[in-house]
């Protein structure tokens, strides 16, 4: 059985800690077949046989067993695609009309005995925000692009908060998040802009500033809590990206969390969503990522424990 990893162009990526190469890495190493496929590559053919591209690669571990040391491309081979192989859905958002074409795509292959890791059915039906947002911890927020209906939860959200956090409904790695004052003169106006900006509905939520003590990142597979990390904001910032300079480092989820996650994650599975990658700011969870989990370098290197072994181990 052969393992593809569907991934950006290496140009894109950070090779050091990025999840999907230290997944590549880790399954080679056990000893499982992987290669690479990258978009200019991917099709499908309906009438014929579809056999991909597909590029060989080499690598080492530093002596952490979470980063990389090296990640360099090998040749390519033309392989058949097989009943029973994997396909490992790894291309970054944004989930805009590219990425859903890949989910079509991928779904008809799903359609032929192929396994697709997240299943496309599941990424397309659940918005890794909204998702978030039906839990009942979730924070108070609004979604759309009504000036009226914005207009209407700025005033509720007057009475208790100072500031308000905008941002694309369908970003990653905190693109596009802009804190206002909720008294701005230029509220509406930043609404309106940010509404051209991203084509449509954002999202609006209060800003809490117990975000400056950090978000936690946790990571499950099948339903098991693999690890998580506290995401602590560099001095004077209130963005907990790791991408953007955020500090990190391992912690435990309290109990409650735990039980929203478990339950989520279990919830989840039934739909084909076996890997998911919370955000959780306080006792709230923030996010529900599904489209392309990341930061297992980073969750491992806390935990000093490569977690791609254990996430792969229960991959059947």
């Amino acid at each position: 059985m052969l393992h593809i990893l569907f991934i950006d162009p290496l140009t894109k990526l950070n090779p050091k800690k990025d999840t999907t190469l230290m997944m590549a890495m880790t399954m080679k190493n056990i000893g499982i077949k992987v290669c690479l496929l990258f978009e200019d590559d991917f099709y499908l053919s309906n009438k014929s046989k579809n056999i991909f591209k597909l590029y060989h690669f080499t690598g080492e571990f530093q002596e952490d067993g979470a980063y990389l040391k090296s990640f360099n491309l090998g040749d390519s081979e033309l392989v058949e695609l097989a009943r029973g192989d994997t396909i490992h859905m790894r291309i970054d958002p944004p989930f805009d009309t590219r990425y859903l074409r890949y989910l079509w795509m991928l779904r008809y292959f799903t359609t032929k005995g192929i396994k697709v890791v997240n299943s496309p059915d599941g990424i397309l039906r659940f918005n890794e925000k909204l998702h978030a947002y039906t839990q009942t911890s979730s924070l108070e927020t609004y979604v759309g692009s009504s000036l009226e209906g914005f207009s209407q939860f700025v005033d509720l959200m007057k009475q208790d908060h100072q500031d308000l956090i905008l941002k694309p409904l369908d970003m990653y790695q905190g693109y596009g998040v802009e804190k206002i004052s909720i008294r701005d003169p230029k509220l509406l106006k930043k609404f309106t802009d940010k509404i051209k900006e991203n084509n449509g509905a954002i999202v609006v939520q209060p800003f809490c500033p117990e975000v400056v003590n950090g978000e936690i990142r946790s990571i499950y597979f099948k339903g098991q809590e693999l690890g998580s990390i506290l995401k602590v904001p560099k001095a004077g910032e209130f963005l907990a990206n790791i991408a953007q300079g955020a500090a990190f480092h391992a912690i435990e989820l309290s109990n409650q969390v735990k039980a929203e996650c478990d339950k989520i994650s279990k919830e989840l599975m039934k739909e084909g969503v076996d890997w998911i990658a919370y955000d959780i700011l306080g006792d709230h969870v923030s996010e529900i990522n599904i489209t392309c989990p990341g930061l297992l370098v980073e969750v491992s290197y806390a935990h000093k424990k490569n977690l791609a072994e254990t996430l792969i181990n229960n991959l059947s």
